[in-house]
């Protein structure tokens, strides 16, 4: 019944962003290249799709190879204006994405602005001795005062465009025609055992792939459960995925199915306490998952929560010292399924480096 009521809304939405996007193909509204490879990484819907995780995938192929700069917005940080992200940035300040790969990948550079062209222009111009080779914007796919060289749409497999509508109606920020905006589609959170040649095929018809777009499909993969509080933990990686244990898993993110999921193949017994996406824990949070723990009838008990949870949640002061000592985070990477990784990493790997190539050569020429 809400859906058919906020439907009118859709149609109003629909037709500003339509006009937004033609004006942009016109010329109207006016879009900035850059002489620096910069590769976007975006999605269609609200949240969910694993951008944070594909950035860090990117990230991690590229850093050997050149000088990494990452810039997002910081959503839902308590700052405004350009900011450069260090290890040591409080969540609060940089958003919890930003400084999750700030702290994984320390010879990255980090910033974040709310406006992404001002942006930009800072990292670029700034006095840096060595300025970046590439720069990933994170959720940039609707910046379109930017003109990046590689855009990356990701659709999340279990939630598919076509079956959706425009916001306030559904999730969609725009229609599934932009899909053609893309030069990768990335199929993200793909069940390997479901992907089928027939499923790809049926998926490769209603994306409508055109002759300058990739096709690819990724899934997650878990690694082993790591202590938050290192130095507080007192059973350091006792708890393993193999040993027997029960979990309160506590999630503050867009869809924590999947990782209820893979625990529940190996817990005992499971509680989960789900809070809003990027949610900022409060003591009275803290005091609630402690109830729900305690609520918890096993000598062999812990808490999992997510990395991006983990963030929020280390920067917090005043933690009860149990909660330190039973709190773990599950890893999680990007893979590719079919061998398709090295065709996609070859591809970011050859555009950034003839970028690079070309543009130190024209330097040099003038």
């Amino acid at each position: 019944m809400l859906k058919v009521l906020l439907y009118p809304f859709s149609i109003i939405y629909g037709i500003i962003v339509f006009f937004r996007n033609r004006f942009y193909d016109l010329g109207i509204l006016k879009s900035k290249d850059f002489d620096v490879p910069v590769i976007s990484v975006g999605n269609i819907t609200v949240g969910g799709t694993g951008k944070t995780t594909h950035i860090e995938y990117l990230a991690g192929i590229l850093k050997d190879h050149f000088r990494v700069a990452v810039l997002s917005r910081g959503y839902k940080r308590k700052t405004k204006g350009f900011l450069w992200v260090e290890t040591d940035t409080p969540a609060i300040k940089a958003g919890d994405e930003p400084a999750q790969i700030k702290r994984k990948f320390h010879d990255v550079t980090v910033a974040v602005c709310e406006n992404r062209l001002k942006g930009l222009e800072k990292i670029f111009n700034s006095d840096a001795d060595k300025p970046p080779d590439v720069v990933l914007l994170d959720d940039a796919y609707q910046h379109r005062r930017i003109i990046p060289g590689i855009n990356i749409l990701l659709i999340d497999y279990n939630a598919p465009i076509w079956k959706d509508t425009l916001l306030p109606a559904g999730r969609l920020r725009e229609g599934a025609a932009q899909i053609r905006r893309a030069g990768i589609i990335i199929f993200t959170k793909c069940p390997e055992n479901e992907l089928t040649p027939i499923k790809r095929r049926l998926i490769n018809k209603e994306v409508d792939l055109k002759p300058y777009q990739q096709l690819f499909f990724s899934t997650y993969e878990y690694d082993k459960l790591t202590p938050v509080f290192t130095e507080d933990c007192i059973n350091g990686n006792l708890y393993t995925l193999q040993s027997s244990f029960s979990a309160l898993i506590v999630t503050g993110i867009a869809n924590p199915k999947l990782i209820y999921n893979f625990i529940d193949q190996f817990a005992e017994k499971m509680l989960t306490m789900d809070f809003p996406d990027h949610h900022y824990y409060s003591d009275q949070d803290v005091a609630l998952i402690m109830s729900k723990f305690d609520s918890i009838d096993s000598d062999r008990k812990i808490i999992i929560t997510t990395e991006k949870d983990a963030v929020r949640l280390r920067d917090m002061t005043g933690l009860p010292e149990l909660l330190k000592q039973v709190l773990y985070y599950l890893p999680v990477r990007v893979k590719f399924i079919n061998e398709e990784e090295n065709s996609f990493n070859k591809k970011i790997l050859r555009y950034v480096g003839e970028n690079t190539s070309n543009r130190k050569l024209y330097k040099k020429q003038v």
